[in-house]
């Protein structure tokens, strides 16, 4: 999953976006590998007259820019059509299906198995507006927000998302993230970690999800300034790259549910163009 940063003729290629419409419109082989995993039309009710590619450019066009719903520019299908399509994948599990795929995809790309057998777990806390439901205080980061906690497998493709108050400790919101790769990843039972996640308390919630072994990589105490510890700097590269959508600056969703579906889309943004340029 490594990307080249240097700016050659290449590159310059790889990354030129100048024929679409907005820079964060999908090519067309980015479409070509979403079109396939798109919902078909319902066989019944009024035939579907709405071009999906150009739902799927406009909910990326928020992620990117971070935009409200209002703002969204009036060459994309009618707003209530693109938020009701929104609500409908967020709600059906289609956009985590959508990525369970398009992970399988790039591990085989990168000559991989298409099943994990490791991952990261991290958390990273971000502030919520006055009207998000729940919420919490991270005393640690000092912090009034939500926690975005999430496991990587090895190259950093997510694999595991959960988003709960900040005021929850790491060891305490394990378990649910890791319960949500249970069935999808079943090989994937080691877990890498920081200092957060050691003790007995998270052993003893996870024997009930069946045999898992979680490895404490902590910083060494005689190292000083910074250092770039084993494993652990994956899943933090995997935030860097999932911020670089706006729309994920801050919380701003209402509900738990559309916090969890916009990571979803930034990663699915992620994957599709890296799958691109390989």
């Amino acid at each position: 999953m490594e990307i080249s940063m240097a700016w050659t003729e290449l590159t310059r290629r790889q990354h030129d976006r100048k024929s679409d419409k907005y820079a964060s419109d999908m090519t067309d082989a980015e479409w070509a590998l979403i079109a396939p995993l798109m919902p078909p039309p319902k066989g019944t009710g009024r035939p579907r007259t709405t071009c999906l590619r150009d739902v799927f450019d406009a909910i990326l066009y928020i992620a990117t820019t971070g935009c409200q719903w209002r703002m969204l520019p009036n060459d994309f299908p009618p707003v209530s059509t693109v938020r009701s399509y929104f609500y409908a994948w967020r709600d059906d599990g289609f956009l985590d299906e959508m990525n369970r795929k398009l992970v399988e995809v790039a591990r085989l790309a990168e000559g991989r198995k298409a099943q994990p057998t490791a991952g990261i777990i991290d958390s990273q806390s971000v502030k919520t507006t006055e009207s998000g439901e729940v919420r919490g205080y991270d005393a640690g980061k000092r912090i009034k927000g939500r926690k975005r906690h999430i496991v990587t497998d090895t190259v950093g493709l997510l694999v595991g998302l959960v988003v709960h108050s900040a005021g929850i400790q790491d060891r305490d919101g394990a378990p649910d993230v890791l319960k949500s790769i249970v069935s999808r990843y079943p090989p994937l039972r080691h877990v890498f970690a920081d200092g957060g996640y050691a003790g007995p308390k998270l052993r003893d919630a996870l024997k009930d999800l069946g045999r898992w072994t979680v490895q404490i990589i902590k910083r060494s105490d005689t190292t000083e300034g910074f250092e770039v510890l084993p494993r652990r700097w994956v899943v933090e590269r995997t935030f860097a790259w999932l911020n670089r959508c706006r729309r994920l600056s801050k919380d701003w969703e209402k509900s738990i549910a559309s916090a969890e579906a916009w990571i979803l889309i930034a990663h699915i943004r992620r994957v599709t163009r890296h799958l691109t340029r390989i």
